[in-house]
């Protein structure tokens, strides 16, 4: 479970990204019990409240798990990338799932394991089946550190952590490298970040006009450097002066 060790053959997700994913031997140890399944774009894999059964492992693509809140304002607490699992409340008894499951804009693959084969994994395959227990409790402990940034970081904190799990997605970049904020993108950034539409604009606004965030029509390019990320997060602490004029015409673009 190293995240600086996945690598894909196709180049599609970075290395070094700091997130924790199955290797690719470890991905591979998973093939004899479950099954492959290629998903297109924007595919629903699952419902929230359908019941649920075993657990999935992403090896190509992305997929979105996604909540709906009041006024169906929806809210993204994970995106599983290669190397990661989604679905586990399959492994409780009588689970549900707690959240929508949908693959992100591009073609996605996932093994699945169901209950039963997962337990044939324990028995035959105990080193790899600790290695994917441990995946899934990784991300749990991701999740509850969120539910933790929500309650105590400001918005512009949270925009950081959310850009920078978005830079670990190579579709996501453009072809130097930044991170593209189209429509779509820019809607998933405010369901991860967990604020208003408008609260995210005000922000990306001012880090318009500061020059981190580069605006080319309705699209926003970022590059994820450790500096632009540090930045963004001390934005907050009133440490960006932005041009007024370069601001307002953002936000009004964003929202």
């Amino acid at each position: 479970m190293h995240g600086s060790e996945v690598v894909r053959s196709n180049g599609e997700y970075r290395a070094g990204s700091g997130v924790c994913q199955l290797s690719n031997d470890e991905c591979a140890a998973l093939e004899g019990y479950t099954a492959r399944a290629t998903w297109p774009a924007g595919f629903l894999v699952y419902e929230r409240g359908t019941s649920a059964d075993g657990i999935f492992v992403v090896v190509n693509g992305s997929v979105v798990l996604r909540s709906r809140g009041r006024g169906g304002r929806g809210f993204v607490p994970c995106i599983a990338i290669c190397g990661q699992t989604f679905g586990a409340e399959g492994l409780t008894r009588h689970g549900l799932y707690s959240t929508e499951a949908r693959t992100d804009a591009a073609q996605t693959e996932t093994l699945f394991m169901s209950s039963a084969k997962l337990r044939a994994f324990v028995r035959e395959q105990p080193v790899h089946a600790l290695a994917l227990i441990g995946q899934a409790m990784a991300e749990r402990t991701t999740l509850l550190e969120k539910l933790s940034e929500i309650t105590t970081l400001s918005v512009e904190h949270r925009i950081m952590r959310a850009l920078q799990q978005i830079a670990a997605h190579r579709a996501a970049l453009d072809d130097t490298g930044r991170i593209e904020l189209d429509n779509l993108r820019y809607r998933l950034l405010c369901e991860m970040v967990g604020a208003t539409r408008e609260s995210v604009a005000l922000v990306l606004g001012r880090l318009v006009g500061g020059g981190i965030v580069e605006r080319v029509d309705s699209t926003l390019y970022v590059v994820p450097s450790a500096l632009n990320f540090e930045r963004i997060r001390s934005s907050s602490d009133g440490l960006l002066v932005a041009g007024s004029a370069g601001s307002t015409r953002a936000e009004a673009t964003l929202q």
